[in-house]
């Protein structure tokens, strides 16, 4: 990678920490790409680029994941709705079950006790919901960094 390319990671780093910090915040592709100090149509491919999807795509699939732990921890789904910064059930419900497989009430009937007997840590990442295989785009830091260790 060149250094401009690093530079580029690193500023598309600054975005996303954003997206994963303040998911529950009204938060849209221009308030991102100002982070990642870039246009926000430059940032999108860039973003799209890197991560495999594009920035909104990456912030629903943030909410729906936390969702999915209130929506465990007995959270009704109005309630875990508003928590993640969704403002329309209906658009939460729809997205919820195009991510998950599931609706979000029919989640929240599952029986969840192995995901509910495991380290916080390691119940974040095997139940995270994912559009694409790990083998096509890293799934968290860690395979991120382990993939850039490899090259």
């Amino acid at each position: 990678m060149t250094p401009q390319e690093l530079e580029n990671l690193a500023h598309l780093r600054r975005a996303r920490d954003l997206i994963d910090r303040d998911y529950a915040q009204p938060l849209d592709v221009p308030a991102m790409a100002r982070r990642a100090l870039m246009s926000p149509a430059h940032f999108s491919r860039s973003f799209r680029a890197a991560y495999g999807e594009t920035p909104y795509s990456y912030l629903m699939t943030r909410r729906i994941e936390r969702a999915m732990a209130l929506l465990r921890a007995g959270a009704t789904v109005t309630d875990a709705c508003m928590a993640v910064g969704c403002t329309s059930l209906g658009s939460f419900s729809s997205r919820f079950s195009e991510i998950v497989g599931v609706t979000p009430t029919a989640y929240r009937t599952l029986e969840h006790a192995a995901v509910n007997a495991m380290p916080t840590f390691i119940a974040r990442a095997r139940s995270r919901p994912s559009r694409q295989t790990a083998s096509q785009h890293p799934q968290s830091r860690i395979e991120e960094a382990g993939a850039a260790l490899a090259q």
